[in-house]
């Protein structure tokens, strides 16, 4: 086994995969059919995107694609088939806006079964596990995520384990949601935010936002991470800290692509605690396994262990309870050894 089948076949975490952006082609074309939308493109080219924002534009008309319980099971069960097929994925983290879908009269409720019905489908049919997180986009205002955090109280399911904060960081400064995050963490739900996404300037997503997102927010881990690499004093803090930045190899902004993944090569090598995602994998044209190819075809300088590493941490930095952990994490090791077993030398 050469080291790229290596790197497809260990087994995996995705930390940082947002659902609308797992959709096939061919299941939003036919969901959109079947709710009468129009794609402004076809679907084989909706995801060739102009920039950064038509992509989030995108992102969100692939969301009122999604209206019914049997929507939300079939393409939560898809994403998770997917990334076990391409790459041995064990375990995901889901974010899901559930500000997408109520303008098409769809609940909370109706959301979190269907997508919990497809979690179970996917468990049984491949062993792959699954938590939910549910996220604000920044362009909702304090009270709209206040009202969705009401709904995820009001409907409490254990496997909807946390909240996020995502969308283009220049809309929403983090502190605006402190209150927010703190009702949250007062009802024991895990904390996450996109910070520093190098697809904005620094003076749009600032390496001071991870300061707000710990200070006020008390994250419990990051999204992205980027442009924290502007400011030496808190990379330095933030290593200390040791909080996970879950980070995404494929971006996109397809010119971003180099710098990105230098930049997560920078954090390894400054000792911040790194995971490796795919953010929206079927929209970027990728899957877990490739976010991870592609990442070592560019650090010709890594090998097994790094690779081990990555693969491990996953792991560590999920929200599943500490016994369920424990036992994926042994999981993790044995498949890895037998893995490491059967490579060809180098």
């Amino acid at each position: 086994m050469d080291f790229q089948t290596f790197l497809r076949r260990i087994p995996k975490v995705d930390l940082h995969c947002h659902l609308v952006g797992t959709l096939r082609p061919q299941t939003l074309a036919q969901l959109a059919s079947t709710h009468g939308l129009a794609l402004p493109r076809p679907a084989e080219t909706l995801y060739d995107f102009a920039d950064f924002y038509d992509f989030l534009d995108v992102l969100r008309l692939a969301s009122a694609s999604v209206r019914t319980a049997d929507d939300f099971s079939r393409v939560t069960y898809e994403a998770l088939q997917d990334g076990h097929s391409a790459g041995n994925l064990r375990h995901a983290e889901l974010l899901f806006n559930p500000q997408y879908f109520y303008p098409y009269g769809v609940s909370y409720r109706t959301m979190v079964d269907g997508m919990l019905d497809g979690m179970a489908g996917a468990e049984r049919d491949f062993g792959v596990s699954a938590l939910l997180v549910a996220s604000f986009d920044r362009m909702i205002d304090a009270a709209g995520a206040m009202q969705i955090l009401d709904d995820v109280l009001a409907y409490r399911k254990p496997q909807v384990v946390g909240i996020g904060l995502d969308g283009a960081e220049r809309t929403g400064p983090p502190q605006r949601f402190a209150e927010v995050y703190a009702r949250a963490g007062a009802a024991g739900l895990k904390r996450t935010a996109h910070v520093c996404e190098d697809n904005q300037t620094l003076e749009e997503a600032p390496p001071s936002n991870y300061a707000i997102c710990r200070d006020l927010l008390k994250c419990d881990r990051l999204d992205h991470g980027y442009n924290l690499l502007a400011d030496p004093a808190m990379v330095m803090r933030a290593r200390d800290e040791g909080l996970y930045f879950n980070t995404c190899t494929i971006t996109s902004v397809t010119r971003n692509l180099e710098r990105r993944r230098a930049s997560i090569a920078k954090m390894v090598d400054l000792g911040l605690n790194v995971t490796l995602n795919t953010d929206d994998p079927v929209m970027f044209k990728t899957d877990i396994a490739h976010s991870y190819q592609v990442l070592f075809q560019s650090q010709p300088q890594w090998g097994v262990a790094r690779a081990r590493a990555f693969s491990l941490d996953g792991v560590a930095a999920s929200w599943l309870d500490d016994t369920t952990k424990a036992a994926l994490t042994d999981s993790f090791r044995t498949e890895l050894d037998t893995l490491e077993a059967a490579l060809e030398p180098s």
